[in-house]
């Protein structure tokens, strides 16, 4: 733990929710040995990652957004409406237009893929504490292209509905949004099939069927497998 001089400034407390312990651990070496963090706390979960925020109350959570029982972006959203004053840095691997996006509308204040260098990660860390937000020029550039659709401008691509934008439209969060490969996927989940039975259905890596599964909670804003169940059944019924 850091220790921190009468007089000087607090060590920015830091949570770093990540499912991958050798990642979560070096991590939260990297940010005890600088002189002005402290890791207050590790999560290896969504759920945890919520729970830890609301207890520690730390200025900085590191959070992945690929993690079992509840994912980063849902444990976004729940972290940054219960407690503002707690920044979100995004660290992940995923660079996709529609992760981003749902992200920062989730909450996030910074978002870095995972193969940032460690000076930066450090760097992004002090600039949400100062009130900063920090974006790679390819995710801002990501961000700025659906911002401009919502707003008619130019260039722009096709945007990426929101939970709130489809409520708002009449819709509801459906299988319209999903690829191909996560309908299936979801309708596997729905057979009560794990991930292991699934990734030896559709001849894939276990680890791969574990990021699918992430993404479809993100996109049907559901926090549990059984909530994704419930949901499919619901679809074939309206069906």
């Amino acid at each position: 733990m850091n220790t921190v001089t009468p007089g000087a400034v607090p060590a920015i407390r830091v949570v770093i929710a990540d499912d991958q312990a050798l990642v979560r651990r070096g991590t939260a070496l990297l940010v005890s040995m600088a002189p002005d963090m402290e890791c207050v706390g590790q999560a290896c979960n969504g759920e945890e990652a919520v729970k830890l925020a609301l207890l520690l109350h730390p200025d900085v959570v590191l959070m992945d957004l690929h993690m079992p029982i509840k994912g980063g972006v849902a444990a976004t959203r729940e972290i940054t409406l219960a407690q503002p004053s707690t920044q979100v840095l995004v660290l992940t691997t995923l660079d996709d237009d529609e992760t981003v996006f749902e992200a920062v509308r989730a909450g996030a204040q910074a978002y870095l893929l995972k193969d940032t260098s460690e000076d930066e990660l450090l760097e992004t860390i002090r600039a949400l504490r100062r009130g900063e937000s920090h974006l790679t020029p390819q995710i801002a550039r990501k961000v700025m292209d659906q911002f401009r659709h919502l707003t008619g401008a130019p260039g722009s691509v096709n945007p990426i509905p929101s939970h709130a934008d489809r409520q708002q439209s009449g819709g509801s969060p459906s299988t319209e949004q999903l690829t191909d490969k996560e309908d299936r996927v979801l309708k596997l989940i729905t057979d009560g099939l794990g991930n292991r039975q699934i990734a030896q259905t559709l001849m894939l890596a276990e680890g791969t069927v574990k990021n699918y599964v992430s993404r479809i909670m993100a996109k049907l804003h559901a926090n549990t497998r059984t909530e994704l169940a419930a949901h499919m059944n619901r679809q074939r019924r309206e069906g």
